[in-house]
């Protein structure tokens, strides 16, 4: 049988070949490779602005949302010479050459090796010492509906408002939410951690019964975690605009605050999106132009520490950190 035929995609003055585009990628959806690759290209502006040059942590799916998949830190050997790349490091120490998101030829050549969606570091190459971007993830634990997600969303909102903070939201392409800060570039991502602990703990004395910090699943019970590891040093998150591999092809879509109530996020898709963003615009527009302050969290945090609070337990990659309690379990902890 003869190979299937690629396709050619003009983009940034490049000619890329798409490879297989007529592979379905989402069964759901009834959506192909060709179809991502047109996907990526009607929002172009939009993601290019939320990815502003940073390192990107390739997940492959050659054989589509359904297939194996591996994660990918390394460009891999033989990529074009035109290809931007940066150092990363990971908590260990070790080092690899990761995919700048430089422009729309990045991203499709990415998406031709079968990358769906784009998990970013925290800072753009230009800076790599600062954190620019606080990401507070709002995580249903199981048997916690969509509704509560929406409440912990507003109640996240409500304080950052309180400390003269402004914030953004997006989807998570599946059953969170996610709350963006864009910072000054003042800070670096331990500092950043800090604060999102202590945004994290303060919305747990709020509302104990809806939200929880606590890092042990034992300890969460039926609520929403927000999540402050998501924050420590060379973590990636699932980037805006990104496709998720799920048969769907579900996006992790920048909304308005005034849809948190109402929105439905299997709806935001790769057939759905682009049509929403050319009628209602960008939300996440007026983020980069607008950096934020994080001292009002860092006070609470200095409060927290003052109290006798200590740190969180961070994720066992790390080094173990000078305050950080044991990182047994609480269950384990008592066997023992």
């Amino acid at each position: 049988m003869a190979p299937a035929a690629g396709r050619i995609v003009k983009v940034c003055g490049r000619e890329l070949e798409i490879s297989n585009p007529a592979k379905v990628y989402f069964p759901a959806a009834g959506a192909t490779k060709s179809d991502l690759v047109d996907y990526y290209l009607a929002i172009s502006e939009a993601i290019l602005r939320a990815t502003e040059c940073r390192p990107a942590l390739l997940q492959r799916f050659p054989e589509g949302a359904l297939g194996k998949s591996w994660f990918q830190k390394r460009v891999p050997s033989g990529a074009p010479s035109w290809l931007q790349t940066v150092e990363v490091s990971t908590p260990n120490g070790t080092t690899s050459n990761a995919l700048v998101i430089a422009d729309m030829a990045h991203v499709i050549w990415a998406v031709n090796l079968g990358c769906i969606g784009f998990h970013l570091w925290p800072y753009r190459v230009d800076e790599p010492e600062y954190a620019d971007e606080l990401r507070i993830d709002l995580d249903p634990q199981p048997g916690v509906e969509f509704d509560s997600v929406r409440e912990a969303a507003t109640h996240t909102r409500a304080l950052l408002d309180e400390l003269g903070i402004a914030a953004f939201v997006k989807t998570s392409g599946n059953r969170g939410l996610h709350v963006y800060v864009r910072l000054e570039t003042r800070w670096d991502s331990t500092e950043v951690r800090m604060a999102a602990l202590a945004l994290d703990r303060e919305l747990e004395r709020r509302r104990p019964e809806l939200i929880t910090a606590k890092w042990w699943k034992e300890e969460r019970g039926k609520r929403v975690f927000v999540d402050f590891n998501q924050n420590a040093p060379h973590k990636t998150v699932f980037g805006a605009w990104s496709v998720r591999p799920r048969t769907g092809a579900q996006v992790s879509t920048p909304i308005a605050w005034s849809e948190v109530t109402t929105v439905m996020p299997d709806e935001l898709t790769i057939a759905t999106v682009p049509a929403r963003l050319a009628a209602e615009g960008d939300p996440w527009r007026p983020m980069p132009g607008a950096p934020q302050s994080i001292e009002p969290l860092l006070q609470l945090a200095a409060r927290d520490r003052a109290a006798g609070l200590k740190d969180a337990p961070w994720p066992p990659q790390y080094p173990k950190q000078p305050d950080e309690p044991s990182r047994v379990a609480p269950s384990r902890a008592r066997k023992g």
